[in-house]
């Protein structure tokens, strides 16, 4: 989930002109969020979302590759629309989380695909595994905001995870072990 949030910085990077060195900007917690999906039962298609994380991303304009963005956010502060749902996804058949628990995802390695296109590579950590997991990035606009006064940044990215890789697995396949996430992040330049 936390994936997405790198391809957006890293993009960010590769849009704006050539510096000397990484600038720092910070998620806009207001405007970003994790939005990730999986099949029930072959019956609907189930949604959940983390919203309001923060994150830090440093932007290597000139070397995009040396780019990196790191973010963290506790696995309790999933949002499912339903009570009992939030409950047994907490429970021990699934994270058995406690309020310190974090996902976090660190950027690893970026690969320039396009304009405004990237795959960015990271290490995703959940429920005490860390695997890496490569985001499909894509900046959707980058400039002064026109409201902020300051630059800014916005991206999306998607990626596929499998629950049972993060030992979450439980009822799978009937719950489909494939989770599809998609993130849609601003970003800052930091003051």
């Amino acid at each position: 989930m936390i994936k997405h949030l790198t391809a957006a910085a890293l993009l960010a990077a590769i849009a704006t002109g050539a510096t000397a060195a990484p600038e720092a900007y910070i998620l806009d917690a207001s405007h970003s969020q994790i939005v990730f999906s999986y099949n029930h039962l072959g019956y609907s298609t189930t949604h959940g979302m983390f919203s309001g994380f923060d994150g830090e991303i440093a932007f290597d304009q000139e070397d995009p590759a040396a780019s990196s963005v790191t973010v963290s956010f506790p696995v309790t502060s999933m949002l499912t629309g339903w009570e009992k749902r939030f409950s047994h996804l907490m429970s021990g058949d699934f994270f058995d989380a406690s309020e310190d628990d974090m996902v976090t995802f660190s950027s690893t390695g970026i690969e320039v695909t396009g304009d405004n296109t990237a795959m960015i590579t990271g290490d995703l950590t959940m429920n005490n595994v860390t695997k890496s997991v490569v985001l499909d990035a894509t900046m959707n606009q980058q400039g002064d905001h026109p409201m902020e006064a300051k630059p800014w940044a916005g991206f999306d990215a998607t990626t596929t995870v499998l629950r049972s890789d993060f030992n979450v697995g439980k009822f799978a396949p009937f719950v489909s072990d494939e989770v599809e996430i998609m993130i849609s992040i601003e970003a800052m330049k930091a003051q």
